[in-house]
């Protein structure tokens, strides 16, 4: 008994419990063509957000062919640019949309589908494959082999993307991948660290300021939400078609695979703003730039090639203030001003940029010039919802006000434009980051639950018949935003009113075909497609054991409480000591009025049991390198004491739904529209 409780345990510590700023979302075909066919509406209103865009300006098209040594092979191709063929990379399409997509999301997808294998940055200094992942992986050569800059999302993206480089590299493709470095902490920039460590042992691994430990806290606790989120965010389960996905703002997509993590040998500390390493011979600057696109981040200069290694901080495009699958609000001003260190410091002698998504820069004035409109868009963002928010608009209002006050320099330029972050959800982040999500009108301030809410509002307005019959009348008019607030409150009350789910789904799906936002639009239609059949197979997968093993017991203990049903839990208080001998740790947890806690303390306290266990026993459980079986049957761990203690841990302890209604779904044969998934 002792040891199925103790094994229970240690694997409720395993399950689920990391999400990435990008998840390895699992993107499937679904049906042929996976929705209908763009309204006359939708038509008019992308063929005049078109008339807003500079098509003229093809110059990021320009970087991105500049450099180009091989393309593709099939099998590297394969990874993510082969299923997107139905676009045509030539900068000759990039104003030639379908009806079904924003012209501006089109002209992105265009110019990423246009990364197409192995580019030189700096001849025999600098390459990069582009296009096999979110992230590109870069090579800088170093005295004695090659420094590899990022690793992309997965073990396997990155060990083709490295043969890849190998083969077609122009010189030096035998040399040894000497280093490794992360330059912040999301996965799609560590997560093939493990296919670089294997084909090279000896690599020699640097990371960010506490980049382990922002991997490992910034989704722990919310892990399996965020998950659920992030596969409407990255459109998990939807096609690859006009119709479905086209794009993932950053790149084209996600690979498929492990996530992995091989722990730095050194994390940059930044005693000072900029730290200066060699490595294997190459002078490196790293200033510190955490808290902005990322909790653990840097940028880097390579002074011997004039050469700015930017990280996340730049791309092509607006990037996320707030992230619509849920995270912690970053700091658009902190995020402008370092930008604006980046290009004070630097700008003036850095001939090329280089970062972990989309092409470089070459030469210093369109270098300034870039990182200036990077820096006014992150720091129009905040300054300017500040200023209408101080003027009394609240959350709602802002996210179409802050387009009535774009300068016209920001919104004619395409590297600014909100692909991945809006400025519709930045600005609103902006606001609830100093002001929270209360806009103080009293209305607002105690509103009924939902389901509750929606069930007054349909009574109010004369029944779900009624609603439907505006909700018909405004859907013809293209007046969709409010047909989508009308009818989710009807669906709310009605589950299986058919003809409800039927013209919500429909308007979710003319709103994302109007999105420029490649996450507004995935998340459109994921809606329309869950109201139709339901959540179908896909969803993000969220524990990755190497980085689980580098959780700290604090980090498990404190996951551990956020699954007790405080309800049960109150009925049965405990108190534990865990002792970690091997690290001459010990943690008090009590369970009291429905809660679980945990401190460290110097030694054990009076309690009703005590665990005893390794730390490198923990990460090697839940590395499945061995069992609590075996290692109570070594005298490798034990508890004295009650053992009701694990008994009404685990009675407390609840499984999480990984996939949890959004929308209401229909019940089994009320499905509609099936026809468009197959």
């Amino acid at each position: 008994m002792k040891k199925t409780a103790l094994a229970l345990i240690i694997a409720a510590f395993s399950m689920g419990a990391f999400a990435a700023d990008h998840n390895h979302a699992h993107l499937s075909k679904i049906g042929d063509n996976g929705g209908k066919n763009a309204t006359k509406a939708t038509i008019e209103y992308n063929n005049e957000f078109a008339k807003i865009l500079n098509f003229k300006d093809v110059r990021a098209f320009e970087n991105n062919n500049r450099g180009l040594i091989a393309e593709f092979d099939q099998a590297t191709g394969d990874i993510i640019r082969n299923s997107f063929n139905f676009i045509n990379a030539d900068v000759a399409n990039a104003d030639n949309a379908p009806d079904s997509v924003n012209p501006s999301l089109w002209r992105q997808a265009v110019l990423n589908q246009a990364a197409t294998g192995l580019y030189e940055v700096v001849p025999g200094k600098v390459y990069q494959v582009r296009g096999a992942d979110l992230a590109s992986i870069s090579f800088i050569r170093s005295d004695n082999g090659w420094i590899v800059y990022d690793v992309l999302l997965t073990k396997e993206a990155a060990a083709q993307s490295l043969k890849f480089f190998q083969e077609n590299v122009p010189e030096a493709g035998e040399l040894p991948i000497v280093a490794m470095i992360y330059s912040h902490s999301h996965a799609d920039h560590f997560g093939g660290s493990r296919a670089i460590k294997e084909a090279f042992p000896n690599v020699k691994v640097y990371g960010s300021k506490n980049i382990t430990k922002e991997i490992v806290d910034e989704n722990v606790l919310a892990g399996n939400a965020m998950s659920r989120r992030a596969a409407y965010q990255y459109g998990a389960t939807l096609n690859r078609h006009e119709h479905g996905i086209v794009d993932a703002a950053l790149s084209k997509g996600l690979s498929k695979g492990e996530i992995t993590y091989v722990q730095p040998d050194y994390e940059l500390n930044h005693k000072e703003e900029i730290e200066t390493l060699v490595i294997d011979g190459l002078e490196m600057k790293f200033m510190d730039a955490s808290g902005t696109e990322a909790e653990s981040e840097m940028v880097t200069y390579i002074p011997s090639i004039n050469a700015l290694w930017a990280g996340e901080l730049t791309y092509q495009g607006m990037h996320n203030v707030y992230t619509l699958r849920g995270a912690k609000v970053r700091d658009a001003l902190k995020w402008s001003k370092k930008i604006n260190e980046m290009l004070v410091t630097w700008g003036a002698k850095t001939e090329v940029l280089f970062a972990s998504h989309s092409a470089p820069i070459w030469g210093t004035e369109e270098i300034g010039a870039y990182l200036k409109m990077q820096r006014d868009a992150y720091g129009f963002t905040h300054n300017q919802t500040l200023r209408l928010a101080n003027n009394g608009y609240v959350m709602q209002d802002l996210g179409d006000k802050i387009y009535e006050v774009m300068p016209t320099s920001i919104q004619q330029s395409w590297h600014t434009n909100g692909y991945h972050g809006s400025y519709s959800h930045n600005s609103r982040a902006v606001y609830n980051m100093y002001l929270g999500y209360f806009d103080m009108n009293p209305a607002n301030l105690n509103p009924l639950p939902i389901k509750a809410e929606s069930a007054k509002f349909v009574e109010y307005m004369g029944g779900s018949k009624l609603v439907l019959e505006k909700a018909h009348a405004d859907y013809a008019k293209g007046e969709y935003r409010f047909v989508a607030t009308a009818l989710n409150k009807v669906i709310q009350v009605e589950p299986n009113n058919a003809e409800a789910r039927k013209l919500l789904a429909d308007t979710y799906e003319q709103l994302g075909y109007q999105a420029e936002s490649a996450g507004w639009r995935n998340t459109y239609l994921t809606g329309a497609q869950e109201l139709r059949v339901g959540t179908l197979p896909g969803n993000p997968k969220t524990a990755s054991a190497d980085i689980l093993a580098e959780m700290t017991i604090e980090n498990l203990l404190d996951f551990m409480a956020v699954r007790v049903d405080s309800v049960k839990a109150q009925h049965t208080p405990f108190t534990l000591n865990v002792v970690l001998p091997d690290t001459k740790e010990v943690f008090f947890v009590e369970m009291s009025n429905g809660n679980l806690s945990n401190i460290k303390v110097d030694k054990t306290l009076v309690a009703d049991a005590t665990l005893y266990i390794n730390r490198s026993d923990v990460t090697k459980t839940i590395l499945k390198q061995t069992t609590l079986k075996a290692l109570f049957a070594s005298k490798k761990a034990g508890l004295e004491g009650s053992q009701d203690v694990l008994n009404k841990l685990l009675s407390a302890l609840v499984e999480f739904d990984e996939t949890f209604e959004i929308v209401p779904r229909p019940e089994k044969g009320q499905e509609v529209d099936a026809e468009l998934y197959h």
